[in-house]
């Protein structure tokens, strides 16, 4: 083909840099006498052909004309040059057939070479043979011996662990439960929020039972092309088999398994088609005797119901947020190579990290080895982890923003609003610290709370005290400012405010005039085809008396709020002078106000 392709080059540039001439041209240089023959070559038409002019000095001329027998016949009239008139030229069928053929074969031996070459080169699923296997599994399977994560490795949960030793213990030792004629659980469906350490113990489990490990995404599995997902599900159970026992771990599996014939349309083919080729494999006529599936969501309330019977998911293992028992083992477990100073108290910190993940709790520490890398140190102190605290929470402080002094002063009173009312109302948690500094989320400032425990569920009194706290910004606002001078500054406090009391009326039956009754049916939400031909649960009626009752409930927190704040208006103006000298105050000098 390379020879080919030089030739192709070499004839047009040849063919280039021939010079041609007009016929009168030709006249000319016929009366000049500088011409010695000239050869008449007719084309295969025997009509057109092409004049090879030949001079006298050695240059070749050429001309096209349209009608050889008459330019021949008035070429015959003059005898100062020779004229020779060659043969009607044969078609060259080599030329014209054969060549094209021998092009194209070429290139398809070439590129059938050069495809099967890659596919046996990338064998195993490797990025060459991608196109060659379409619709294998792309599953990364882990040896026992390239997975070292073990069940010390998790933290924080301790009855989650005891809920799949059984699942180890099956994997090392089958014919302990089959004497007793027990099946272990086929599937085992772990559940919670992001960061929670889903994934993690996962991976103990393989790592503890010392056996296969396949780990794939629920995304993997769903193309554009219908039918790639289920070859996929059906590839990766063959390879399971092959390796059993073994554990297969989809995370995120919501993006398969999610319940079929919902969305606008009525569902999606490919995913649908996937699921039930799960659904299969999991709990089928065929057996998987060995292969135990685990997988991982935050949505459950979203799967297909099929998948979560019995037979395909036996079990359920809830992950939750850590207490404080487990933040501080998992804050050990991160810091093993950090090195802390002395007033690091990993103990205070889980205190104050309430609502923190596994995940939330590595990055903190992670921020603080960076801040402490940043100052040149090379040890962790707690101011770093305190910096890393607020920054994970709130953003970035952006101390570089200018501000003028009115706004300064409208922030500071906002915030000393929220903060006295942290520290009066007894349901909600102390203050952590107070700001006027600007961070990440686009706030002017921040008051953070520090709950002291865990709270595993609402009162009725605390959803109306963080009501009121909620409120406090815009209050303060409008008793030093006036109403004419109020900010939109509280606009996130005052949604929040809505939105909490909406959920006390419509979801947890706290008000006496609704009725215990719940009004917000919300598990459908992501199901948009089916909310648009979802009826409400209630009447317009209904409506107008909650967004009453919603409306009395704020209200209500308004006044108590605006209250308290009027009996520590000497507070309230003490704070915000501190706040306009320091920027920013910790608990102990916003609690020395009150003394």
């Amino acid at each position: 083909m390379i020879v080919l392709l030089v030739f192709a080059v070499v004839l047009s540039f040849a063919q280039r840099n021939k010079v041609y001439y007009t016929k009168a041209e030709l006249a000319k240089d016929i009366d000049l006498g500088v011409i010695e023959k000239i050869i008449i070559e007719p084309n295969a038409d025997n009509r057109t052909g092409t004049l090879s002019v030949n001079f006298k000095s050695g240059n070749v001329k050429k001309l096209y004309v349209t009608d050889i027998t008459a330019m021949e016949t008035e070429l015959e009239q003059y005898d100062s040059f020779g004229l020779f008139v060659e043969d009607i030229p044969r078609e060259n069928w080599f030329l014209s057939y054969m060549l094209p053929m021998l092009i194209v074969l070429i290139a398809g031996v070439f590129l059938f070479v050069m495809f099967t070459s890659q596919s046996a080169g990338g064998g195993g699923g490797g990025q060459n043979s991608k196109m060659m296997n379409f619709g294998k599994s792309r599953a990364r399977m882990y040896r026992a011996s390239e997975n070292p994560t073990t069940f010390n490795d998790v933290a924080g949960l301790h009855e989650e662990k005891k809920e799949v030793e059984e699942i180890v213990e099956f994997l090392k030792n089958p014919g302990k439960f089959a004497k007793l004629g027990a099946r272990i659980p086929k599937g085992v469906l772990l559940e919670g929020p992001p960061g929670t350490g889903k994934t993690l113990l996962a991976k103990a489990i393989a790592g503890e039972a010392n056996v296969p490990f396949f780990s794939i995404s629920g995304s993997d599995f769903v193309e554009m092309f219908v039918g790639v997902g289920a070859s996929r599900v059906r590839d990766l159970f063959q390879d399971a088999k092959k390796n059993a026992p073994c554990i297969v771990f989809i995370d995120e599996i919501d993006a398969v398994a999610r319940r079929r014939g919902t969305g606008m349309g009525g569902g999606h083919d490919e995913r649908e088609q996937t699921l039930n080729q799960l659904l299969v494999e999991m709990d089928g006529f065929g057996e998987n005797s060995g292969i135990i599936v685990l997988a991982a969501t935050n949505r459950v309330d979203i799967l297909d119901p099929a998948i979560l019977r019995p037979g395909r998911f036996d079990r359920k293992v809830v992950i939750g947020s850590p207490d404080v028992r487990g933040r501080e083992e998992i804050l050990n477990v991160h810091a093993k190579n950090k090195p802390l100073a002395e007033d690091v108290d990993l103990k205070s910190i889980a205190q104050t990290t309430a609502g923190f993940t596994g995940a939330d709790l590595e990055n903190m520490l992670n921020e603080s080895a960076i801040l402490a890398a940043k100052s040149d140190r090379e040890y962790i102190v707690q101011d770093d982890i305190k910096q890393a605290f607020v920054k994970i929470g709130l953003g970035v402080e952006k101390k570089s923003r200018i501000i003028s002094d009115k706004e300064k002063k409208i922030t500071a009173y906002h915030e000393a609003g929220h903060a006295i009312l942290f520290h009066v109302l007894p349901d909600v948690g102390p203050v952590y610290s107070v700001s006027i500094i600007p961070t990440g989320q686009g706030a002017a400032g921040y008051t953070m709370p520090l709950p002291e425990k865990d709270e595993m569920f609402l009162t009725k009194n605390k959803m109306l005290q963080d009501i009121q706290v909620s409120l406090g910004g815009r209050i303060a606002e409008s008793l030093i400012f006036g109403e004419d001078e109020i900010t939109t500054g509280a606009s996130s406090d005052i949604k929040k405010a809505t939105k909490e009391a909406r959920k006390m009326v419509t979801k947890y039956g706290m008000s006496k005039n609704v009725g215990v009754i719940c009004y917000e049916d919300d598990d459908d939400e992501v199901f948009i085809g089916r909310d648009l031909a979802h009826a409400k649960n209630h009447s317009e009626a209904s409506a107008s008396e909650i967004d009453k009752e919603v409306k009395e409930i704020v209200d209500s927190c308004y006044a108590k709020a605006e209250a308290i704040l009027k009996d520590h208006m000497n507070v309230l103006h003490s704070c915000a002078d501190l706040l306009l000298e320091k920027e920013k105050i910790t608990r102990e000098e916003f609690e020395a106000l009150f003394v």
